[in-house]
């Protein structure tokens, strides 16, 4: 048989966790079992996607464990393994007949997930050869939840990294940016005792006409709230600074937000979502892995002279 959708692969993925509740099973040994589920054949495990980067059965399965993850259903206790969760167990108990992106949207945290910009923009369907979209919106749309998936697997990572690294890594996203010039010249992380609630300074141009200083905060899960905000302003005023840029893994609340329209010194508010974009455009912490290249008729070509 052909290498079913990656929906399909959903409850059976989830099926072969629960039954292991208490191990933590390779993806390597997930789609070989997948494999052996639907009796695939070698032409059919080998199979390739267009892109010659992996196999379709690899990267479908991989899709059904990214989604299932999204959900709260699987976690990931380390890189390339999955564990089955408390509400995965309560899943397979309930017997679903099957598990597709609709069921999923039952739960807040995939909801939040699939909604993410782009995502939001396409249907949930039931089958990915029933879609109503034309090849070049399904390309499109594809291309934005491709993102929207990097984007949130990045701020992941990000979480997991030392206040150091955090903190350099700003820096070099601001460089990238066109702030100030070479790595060397235009920034530098403070990030020490003694600090005064500075993590890092970098000229607004190469001739250094104007200095930023940044505040990096690498939160989990709490939101920066107001008083995070004027410690910072208080930082910039002790400074003689007038702009500053304060980042952070997390988000702002609304009272922070509305404070930063008050001081003034101008203060640029950089939340998780938009850093883990801004890494993405400028090309840090990520890797290209292939490039489509979608071409028109070039009319002109054959406009024959009369």
């Amino acid at each position: 048989m052909a290498v079913p959708d990656y929906q399909t692969f959903m409850l059976p993925v989830l099926r072969y966790a629960a039954a292991r509740p208490d191990e933590v099973i390779p993806i390597k040994v997930l789609v070989d079992a997948m494999a052996q589920e639907f009796a695939l054949s070698e032409e059919d495990r080998n199979e390739m996607l267009p892109s010659g980067v992996s196999t379709t059965l690899g990267s479908r399965v991989g899709w059904a464990r990214t989604y299932l993850k999204k959900a709260g259903l699987l976690e990931a206790p380390r890189r390339g393994h999955i564990q089955i969760t408390k509400r995965g167990s309560e899943t397979v108990a309930s017997k679903p007949e099957r598990i597709d992106v609709e069921f999923l949207r039952q739960f807040p945290e995939f909801l939040e997930f699939h909604n993410t910009k782009g995502a939001k923009e396409s249907k949930s369907i039931q089958n990915e050869n029933e879609s109503s979209q034309t090849p070049q919106e399904q390309i499109e749309t594809g291309y934005r939840q491709l993102r929207a998936a990097l984007a949130s697997e990045l701020l992941e990572k990000l979480k997991t990294t030392s206040p150091g690294f955090f903190e350099r890594l700003v820096v070099e996203l601001l460089v990238r940016m066109g702030y100030g010039g070479s790595l060397k010249d235009a920034g530098r992380a403070v990030g020490k005792s003694g600090d005064e609630g500075i993590d890092g300074i970098i000229k607004e141009d190469k001739l250094g006409l104007d200095t930023i200083y940044i505040q990096a905060k690498r939160w989990k899960d709490t939101a920066v709230g107001r008083p995070a905000i004027q410690q910072f302003a208080g930082a910039l005023a002790g400074q003689g600074a007038h702009k500053g840029i304060f980042i952070t893994t997390s988000n702002f609340t609304e009272d922070a937000r509305a404070f930063t329209a008050k001081v003034n010194s101008k203060i640029v508010l950089i939340d998780g979502e938009e850093l883990s974009e801004l890494m993405i455009d400028h090309g840090i912490g990520v890797a290209t892995t292939f490039i489509y290249e979608v071409k028109r008729i070039d009319s002109d070509y054959f406009a024959e002279e009369e």
